[in-house]
C-alpha cells in the first residue's frame, strides 16, 4: 500500500522525477522515456530532519522493488560485524550489503550477479589473516557468503568451500616466511575461483588488470588492491573506490552481457543520510568515473542529505521539490559536482496538511483551525504534520472539539499495532533531535543568546560543565543537526518553533512535579534574575512565563507616551512572546482569552491611578493578553480575540500624542499578519514581518 506522501508526488507520479530517472513508472506498469540519455545525475534530496526524506526513499523502494534492481542504505547505520577482521571498514561492509540487496530477480529479468566485486572483497577481506588465528579467517569468509551467492546461489551459500580457503591458506602460511597480504588474497581468490565461480564467470578477475600497476593481470590487479587496503591512508581509499567501481560494473554487466536486452528500466541505488562520510565514499567514485572517464554505468542515485550545504554540494545544480515535476536540468560542466541535482524538499502547504488531518479525522470533529494551527507550528514538516495529524485522529471523541496544538502535544499516540501508546512530545522530539539526554536542550531552550543560555548553563547544569562549555557544545550539536541555534535575527536561542516548544513541554512536564512545575520556575527565575531588577522586555518576558503579568502591564503604561512607539510594538511583541505556563490536559477556553476580552476583573490595580490612568492600564493588560493567546504557536486562532485586539490599538492610536500612526497601522496590520499565521510585523504592514 502507499504511503501518503503529501506533496511529493513530483518524485512519485508516473511522469515523476524517479519515473523520468529510471525509466518506468511505479510498480513497473510502463516505459518512461529517460530525461538525461545515459547520463544521470546523482540526485541529492536536501531538508532537516522530520522533512521526509526518509519515508521518500522508502517509498521509492516500496513501488520499485521486484521491478528493477535496487538497494536501500542508511550511510549513518552501518553496523560492525563482532569481531571483525581489518578488512571490513564500513564502505566494505555497506558494498556487500548493496549488493545483497541488488541480486534479487525482478520482473523480466534474471537475478543479478556480483562476481567483481566479489572478488575484490574476498582479497582485502584477507589482510588481517594469520597462520595463529584461522578462526578469524572462517569467521571473514563466512559472512562474504550471501555475497558470492550471488555469483552461484548453489556454491556460494555452501559452507565447503570455506574448508577449501583455509586449507590453501595454511599451505601458504607454510610456504611464506612473512605472509603478506598480496600473498594471502591471491591464494584465497584462486580457491574461491575454483570453487565458487562458473567457468564464464572466472572472466571477471579479468576486471581488476585496470587497478594500478596491474598491467592488465587480474590477479595482479588483486594483490595490489589487498596492497593497497592495507597500506590505509590515500591508498586504501583508491582500492575502495575501485571497489565501488567493482559494484557498478557488476551491474552494469547486468544490462549489456548475454541477456542484455532483457531489462527494462535502470538499477536504483538509494542512500539514507548520504551526507555521512559513507555517503560520499560511495558517490563520489561513481561521479569521478562519469566525469573523468565518460563512464556510462546506468545507475540512478538517489540521496538524502540532512546537510544542505555540504561542501561537496558546492558545483550542483540545485533545485526545490515543486520544480522537478515535469523536467529537472542538471547542465553537466568539467566538474565532478557538475553530475550532482540538489532537490530541496519543500514543507507541506497548509492545504496538504489539512489533507493529513482529513485522513485521520474524515468527520471533521477537531476544530477547523486546528490543521491551520498545527501548520504554523511545524512549519509544514511532514512529520511533524503526520504525527500531530495522527493524535488529533485517535483523541477521545469527547475531546476532539477543544483539541488545540498544545493539547495534541499532551496526547498519546500509536505508531505501531504491536507496541502501547506513547506520549507525542517526548515521540516526535525524539525523531527530530536524537541525543541521549534532552535534559540540557529543554534547559537551554529558555535562553534567548549564547551569554544567557551559559548563564544557564551555569546555575542549572553545573554537572555538564566539567566537559568544556555547554552552550557552545549544544549550539554545535544544533548546528549538526541542522537546527540553527542562535540564528541571525532570532531571539531565542533555539530558533526552531516546533523544536523550541517540544524542548519547552520536556521542561515543564518531564520533571514529575505537576503542579509546582519546579524545574520550569527555576529556569525562569535564573533568567529573570539575570535581566536584573529594571523592567526591561527580556525579564518580563520571563514573567509572564511565571504567569506574572502586572509588571508588564505597568511598564507597557510607563513607556506608551514616549515618541519610540515603534519600539514600543517591538516590545510588546516580544515580551508576549513568551511561553504560556500550560497546564497539562486543562480543558474550557485559554484563561488569557477572558483578559484579552475584559471579562476577568484584575486581581489589585496598582496604588495611585487616576481614572484616565485606570483605563489605559486596563487597556494595555487586555492587549497584553490578546497578543500573547493570538501569536501563541500552541493555541489555536480567536476571532472575537483579533477584533479586540484592532479595537484596542485603535484607541490607543487617539491618546498618543506623537505618532498615533504606527499605532492605527498596527489596528489594521497585526489582525491581518495573524489571521495570515504571521508574526505581528514591525513597523506594521511590513511584508517580511521583521
Amino acid at each position: 500500500m502507499d504511503r501518503e506522501l503529501y506533496g511529493r508526488e513530483a518524485v512519485l507520479d508516473d511522469g515523476g522525477l524517479v519515473a523520468r530517472l529510471c525509466g518506468l513508472t511505479r510498480h513497473g506498469g510502463a516505459r518512461v522515456a529517460y530525461e538525461h540519455g545515459d547520463d544521470p545525475p546523482v540526485t541529492v534530496f536536501t531538508g532537516g530532519r522530520g522533512t521526509g526524506k526518509t519515508a521518500l526513499l522508502k517509498e521509492v523502494r516500496n513501488r520499485y522493488r521486484g521491478y528493477t534492481p535496487l538497494a536501500l542504505l542508511d550511510c549513518a547505520h552501518v553496523e560492525p560485524p563482532a569481531d571483525h577482521g581489518p578488512g571490513w571498514t564500513p564502505l566494505t561492509g555497506a558494498l556487500a550489503e548493496l549488493a545483497v540487496q541488488f541480486s534479487p530477480r525482478v520482473l523480466g529479468a534474471r537475478p543479478v550477479r556480483f562476481p567483481r566485486l566479489s572478488l575484490g572483497l574476498v582479497a582485502v577481506a584477507a589482510i588481517g589473516w594469520s597462520r595463529e588465528d584461522d578462526e578469524r579467517a572462517r569467521r571473514d569468509l563466512q559472512r562474504l557468503g550471501p555475497l558470492l551467492a550471488t555469483v552461484d546461489p548453489t556454491r556460494g551459500a555452501a559452507a565447503h568451500w570455506v574448508g577449501k580457503v583455509l586449507a590453501k591458506l595454511a599451505a601458504t602460511f607454510a610456504e611464506t616466511a612473512a605472509p603478506l597480504a598480496g600473498v594471502l588474497a591471491e591464494a584465497t581468490v584462486e580457491t574461491v575461483l575454483e570453487e565458487v565461480f562458473g567457468r564464464m564467470q572466472r572472466s571477471a578477475e579479468g576486471w581488476y588488470g585496470g587497478y594500478r600497476n596491474a598491467g592488465g593481470r587480474g590477479k595482479a590487479g588483486l594483490q595490489q588492491l589487498a596492497n593497497d587496503f592495507e597500506q590505509g591512508g590515500r591508498r586504501r581509499q583508491e582500492a575502495e573506490a575501485f571497489l565501488v567501481g567493482a559494484l557498478t560494473e557488476d551491474l552494469h554487466h547486468a544490462y549489456t552481457g548475454l541477456r542484455r536486452g532483457t531489462r527494462i528500466g535502470r538499477p536504483l541505488l538509494l542512500l539514507d543520510n548520504a551526507h555521512e562520510p559513507l555517503g560520499r565514499q560511495l558517490a563520489e567514485p561513481i561521479l569521478r568515473a562519469r566525469s573523468a572517464e565518460g563512464r556510462r554505468d546506468r545507475l540512478v542515485v538517489l540521496a538524502a542529505s540532512r546537510v544542505r550545504d555540504h561542501e561537496a554540494l558546492r558545483q550542483a545544480t540545485r533545485l526545490r521539490l515543486p520544480e522537478t515535476a515535469h523536467r529537472a536540468p542538471c547542465p553537466r560542466g568539467e566538474s565532478v559536482g557538475s553530475g550532482i541535482l540538489v532537490v530541496e524538499l519543500t514543507p507541506l502547504s497548509p492545504a496538504q496538511t489539512r489533507g493529513a488531518f482529513d485522513r485521520h479525522d474524515p468527520a471533521g470533529r477537531t476544530p477547523a483551525e486546528l490543521p491551520r494551527a498545527v501548520h504554523r507550528l511545524t512549519g509544514g514538516r511532514p512529520l511533524g504534520v503526520a504525527l500531530l495529524g495522527r493524535a488529533a485522529g485517535e483523541a477521545p471523541a469527547g475531546l476532539k472539539p477543544e483539541l488545540t496544538p498544545g493539547r495534541l502535544l499532551d496526547l498519546t499516540v500509536e505508531l505501531r499495532e504491536d507496541s502501547p501508546p506513547v506520549p507525542v512530545a517526548p515521540a516526535l522530539l525524539a525523531e527530530l533531535l536524537p541525543v541521549p539526554r534532552p535534559g540540557p536542550y529543554a534547559v537551554l531552550a529558555a535562553a534567548h543568546d549564547e551569554d544567557s543560555a551559559r548563564v544557564l548553563a551555569h546555575a542549572r547544569l553545573p554537572s555538564e560543565s566539567r566537559d568544556g562549555d555547554v552552550a557552545l557544545r549544544v549550539r554545535d550539536r544544533l548546528r549538526a543537526e541542522d537546527w540553527a541555534a542562535s540564528a541571525p535575527g532570532s531571539r531565542h536561542f533555539v530558533a526552531d518553533p516546533l523544536l523550541r516548544a517540544l524542548l519547552l513541554h520536556r521542561l515543564r512536564f518531564e520533571d514529575g512535579d505537576h503542579p509546582r512545575y519546579a524545574a520550569w520556575h527555576a529556569v525562569h527565575e535564573t533568567l529573570r534574575r539575570h535581566y536584573g531588577p529594571e523592567p526591561g522586555p527580556y525579564r518580563l518576558h520571563h514573567d509572564l512565563a511565571l504567569g506574572l503579568t502586572e509588571d508588564a502591564v505597568t511598564h507597557l503604561r510607563a513607556t506608551f507616551p514616549e515618541p519610540d512607539v515603534l519600539g514600543w510594538l517591538g516590545r510588546l511583541r516580544f515580551v508576549a512572546s513568551a511561553p504560556y505556563p500550560r497546564e497539562r490536559g486543562a480543558t474550557g477556553p485559554d484563561p488569557r482569552r477572558a483578559v484579552a476580552l475584559g471579562q476577568a476583573p484584575p486581581d489589585e490595580l496598582p496604588d495611585g491611578l487616576d481614572a484616565d490612568g485606570t483605563e489605559l492600564h486596563l487597556a494595555l493588560r487586555r492587549l497584553l493578553h490578546a497578543v500573547w493567546l493570538l501569536t501563541d504557536p500552541l493555541a489555536l486562532p480567536d476571532e472575537e480575540v483579533a477584533d479586540r485586539l484592532a479595537y484596542e490599538l485603535r484607541r490607543l492610536s487617539g491618546r498618543h500624542l506623537s505618532d498615533s500612526g504606527s499605532l492605527w497601522d498596527a489596528a489594521t496590520h497585526w489582525p491581518r499578519d495573524i489571521r495570515a499565521w504571521r508574526e505581528p510585523s514591525l513597523p506594521p504592514g511590513r511584508e517580511d514581518g521583521v
